[in-house]
């Protein structure tokens, strides 16, 4: 077509497609499921594809996408709001900056963050510790940059690399990884990646931007919590992590143990994200609600509430789903896979790649995520022994980098931490690039011996 074969065609249409995708939501401000659905498509449509075929594509992605993410986006968010409305996230953090003392509170933050992270979204989880970071800064007199820092950091390295958050969940689906295996190799990139951007880099340029908080949110939000009513660190942190262990028990049991095995395969029922985290709601029920003195009644107000801030995410990450099956039967996929596997690019380089510059363009790491992994996911099946958990990590990566002036995260750190635009560059933003650039580094390390 237009003297071109239909290899190079069918790439052009993809770069076309991708573009138009980024202009619609950045230059017309298009919401990102109207526009990755618009670009599915026009994709189909102008790659040559049947009518009949492109609809069947486009749900059959969306509907194999929210067959699993769904039902986990509605477990998770259930037991955040369970742990923030308890109080259980300020257990954790008032026990660890105990631990640490003053002196290394920007540690105690970040390890509370982390912790915390992991079943939260990151704007829940920023909304629900910013008043730590507030309160923290009162009693300690240590700058208010040298505390958040670390704070932002440790949530939003769990948000890009572990799951069961939505980036890193959708990409296992996409590229068919292992989720104990990428929660395990997620937690050891994640920790040191937040370790850098966060408390050594925290601490560096708090010396240059020290921060000064508005008194009007402080005043506000810097509420201190008697103890008594909070449930104790113990368990909030066994809650918490109850469905991670059982992941991470799946995976073990599945390595270690022969098929047919009884043992390995219950584990393989209740090890399975969505049974793991139903089993940690339940629990969360019970610690986080019956024996806080909370009533059915309030319980269920609050997981309504929950569930209500999920409907825009679960509709991006279905369309995304459907551009990304768009991808794949329009055959845009095979033609990236065979050029990646023939210029001889790394794999994990090329889901980084991919991810960042959809960021960048776009703003938003959920749109880099379901973007890059369809676009890189042919590579897998035509590079032998490609490590699929990685190329989630690279990609979940690749989606944190360079937050800037069209990321709504930008301007909510922004103004809770009351900077002018150069200084949230400075901070917020360096600190983005870190995280997604050490932590290709460590994933790059890690895939020489896993």
């Amino acid at each position: 077509m237009f003297g071109m074969s239909h290899e190079t065609f069918l790439l052009l249409d993809a770069v076309v497609t991708v573009i138009g995708l980024i202009v619609l939501i950045t230059k017309f401000k298009f919401h990102p499921f109207i526009a990755l659905t618009i670009a599915a498509a026009f994709l189909g449509l102008t790659s040559g594809m049947p009518t009949g075929t492109i609809i069947k594509a486009f749900q059959d992605g969306f509907g194999g996408v929210l067959g699993f993410v769904g039902i986990i986006l509605a477990l998770g968010t259930m037991l955040g709001k369970m742990m923030a409305e308890s109080g259980g996230a300020d257990q954790i953090a008032q026990t660890l900056i105990r631990a640490f003392g003053k002196d290394k509170v920007q540690w105690a933050m970040m390890f509370a963050a982390f912790l915390v992270g992991i079943p939260l979204f990151f704007e829940i989880g920023f909304v629900l510790l910013i008043p730590l970071v507030f309160i923290v800064a009162r009693r300690t007199g240590v700058s208010i940059i040298k505390i958040g820092i670390p704070l932002l950091a440790g949530l939003s390295a769990v948000h890009g690399l572990v799951p069961p958050h939505p980036g890193p969940l959708l990409a296992i689906g996409v590229f068919g990884a292992d989720i104990g295996k990428t929660i395990l190799y997620g937690l050891i990139v994640a920790l040191p990646t937040a370790i850098i951007a966060g408390p050594i880099f925290g601490t560096f340029i708090a010396k240059h931007i020290p921060g000064h908080p508005n008194q009007e949110l402080v005043d506000q939000l810097a509420r201190e919590t008697s103890a008594a009513e909070l449930p104790s660190f113990s368990i909030t942190l066994v809650t918490v992590l109850s469905p991670v262990f059982l992941m991470l028990l799946k995976t073990f049991a599945d390595v270690a143990l022969p098929d047919g095995n009884l043992f390995r395969a219950w584990m393989d029922m209740i090890g399975h994200p969505i049974s793991a985290l139903l089993l940690a709601l339940l629990l969360s029920l019970y610690t986080f609600g019956y024996k806080q003195g909370i009533g059915s009644s309030q319980m269920l107000k609050w997981l309504d509430a929950s569930l209500a801030p999920t409907a825009a995410i679960i509709l991006i990450i279905g369309a995304g789903g459907g551009f990304k099956q768009m991808l794949v039967t329009s055959g845009v996929g095979d033609v990236i896979g065979h050029m990646a596997v023939s210029a001889q690019i790394s794999p994990i380089l090329l889901a980084w790649l991919v991810a960042a510059v959809i960021r960048i363009a776009t703003g938003s790491a959920t749109v880099a995520t379901i973007t890059g992994a369809g676009i890189v996911v042919p590579v897998v099946g035509m590079m032998p022994g490609v490590n699929r958990e990685l190329l989630v990590l690279a990609t979940g990566a690749g989606s944190l980098i360079l937050s800037h002036v069209n990321d709504a995260g930008f301007w909510l750190v922004k103004q809770y931490f009351n900077m002018t635009v150069a200084e949230t560059f400075k901070t917020w933003t360096a600190m983005e690039t870190i995280l997604s650039v050490v932590g290709l580094i460590f994933i790059l390390l890690l895939s020489l011996v896993v």
